[in-house]
């Protein structure tokens, strides 16, 4: 029972599996909590181990590449059965698990942030996150046009929805943006925009294993999760400082506390159409400036964010991989003009923010590091580009790159489109 596939004993997993199959022979997988945990909880850490297990490879990210990107092909390939996709994909819509876990990573990492530092590093990372934009584009364009994908397409159908925010918040609005303005299809602009969208967020995926690497090798460029120098993980007083551990009703405390700012967050977003994982991110910031939370309360919620870090990221990339990401939409950017195109614009995206970074008292491996959750699958891609970086505690700063930049660069891009692209 000590011998585990991640955190699932491998008598455990062995029941869960034939508890699925017996299901599926059935001809109904419940789509219920119970299920959902046990099904994503061996599909993900089964495909991880994998990742983890190919040599040379695994401190590139590839347990998070496996993790994700596995499960879509098995759907694709028809090798897992229908009842359990049509369960899993049920589930991770109906239960918002991905906003639970965003928002404890959130406000987790926030609250446990010295708050000395927290609004230098929101202002301070505004400086990669814009040149790293830049020197995209201008790479991204140049490189598209040098082999033969006109500047139009390469704006719009490449650079642009790589740095857009993801699917539903950058690949959606895109085309319908497009379709309105040219009066065409938009479902022909969705698939057009897509496969930019998912290998711009694979290959941030791989290039942030890769400096995860590159920090072992080389220390003094990276906070290891920190993103400039002086900060802490933990908050500077209460249970945490003390090296105790909060007790459960805490816990407890904290996680509601996280549900209701999640909520907070979805209700302006109802109401305003502000976006909510951003006003989440505002409140968690107002409560560590101004002490609303008490020492303890703020142990709690650490306590709760490495919690979800260790137990519940493989899981909910499987989820995503099986449920979110179609595979033949992937394969659709496998043509070499194109892929040189986005690896080029994700590299130079990254590369500027690594390169900048010093200049503003940032650690260049984690200015890098955000700015690939610029170019990555929304808040899907920022989950897996921070895991394969293994640097989690950077998702409050990935979610200023995703939300507000992604939402920055649509509006820029239609306001361009509408004068130049038709």
């Amino acid at each position: 029972m000590d011998l585990r596939l991640g955190i699932v004993p491998v008598p455990v997993a062995v029941i869960i599996a034939a508890l699925a199959a017996a299901f599926v022979s059935l001809g109904h997988v419940p789509a219920d909590l119970p299920m959902g945990i046990a099904v994503l909880a061996l599909g993900g850490f089964a495909c991880a181990e994998i990742g983890e297990r190919i040599p040379g490879l695994r401190t590139l990210g590839f347990a998070a590449i496996f993790a994700t990107f596995l499960p879509s092909w098995l759907v694709y390939a028809g090798l897992l059965p229908k009842p359990l996709t049509d369960a899993v994909a049920k589930f991770t819509d109906q239960s918002n698990i991905l906003y639970l876990f965003i928002a404890s990573i959130i406000v987790g990492s926030i609250l446990g942030l010295d708050r000395r530092l927290l609004i230098q590093g929101f202002l301070k990372i505004i400086v990669p996150l814009a040149a790293g934009s830049l020197a995209a584009l201008a790479v991204g364009c140049a490189v598209g046009v040098a082999l033969g994908l006109g500047f139009g397409h390469t704006l719009f159908k490449i650079v642009v929805p790589i740095m857009a925010g993801g699917v539903g918040e950058g690949a959606i609005p895109l085309s319908v943006g497009y379709a309105q303005l040219s009066h065409m299809p938009q479902g022909g602009y969705f698939a057009e925009v897509l496969p930019s969208v998912m290998f711009g967020s694979l290959t941030a995926i791989v290039l942030a294993g890769g400096l995860n690497f590159l920090g072992k090798r080389a220390p003094q460029l990276t906070g290891e999760g920190r993103l400039q120098p002086g900060e802490h993980d933990v908050p500077l007083a209460g249970p945490a400082a003390e090296g105790q551990t909060p007790d459960l009703r805490t816990i407890g405390a904290a996680v509601v506390m996280v549900v209701t700012l999640y909520l907070l967050g979805a209700l302006t977003q109802r109401l305003w159409d502000w976006p909510g994982p951003i006003v989440m991110l505002g409140l968690a910031v107002a409560i560590k400036l101004g002490r609303i939370a008490s020492p303890a309360l703020e142990a709690g919620a650490y306590a709760n964010y490495r919690f979800f870090r260790a137990n519940v990221t493989y899981p909910l990339l499987f989820a995503i991989g099986a449920a979110k990401t179609p595979w033949d939409k992937l394969l659709a950017a496998f043509t070499l003009p194109t892929l040189a195109t986005i690896v080029a614009t994700v590299a130079a995206l990254m590369g500027t923010g690594f390169a900048v970074a010093r200049l503003v008292g940032l650690y260049p491996i984690e200015a890098a590091i955000v700015n690939a959750c610029h170019s990555g699958q929304g808040g899907t891609g920022d989950v897996a580009i921070l895991t394969a970086a293994n640097r989690m505690q950077l998702m409050p700063f990935a979610q200023i790159a995703t939300r507000i930049a992604g939402a920055i660069t649509v509006t820029l891009a239609l306001i361009a489109f509408a004068r130049f692209g038709r």
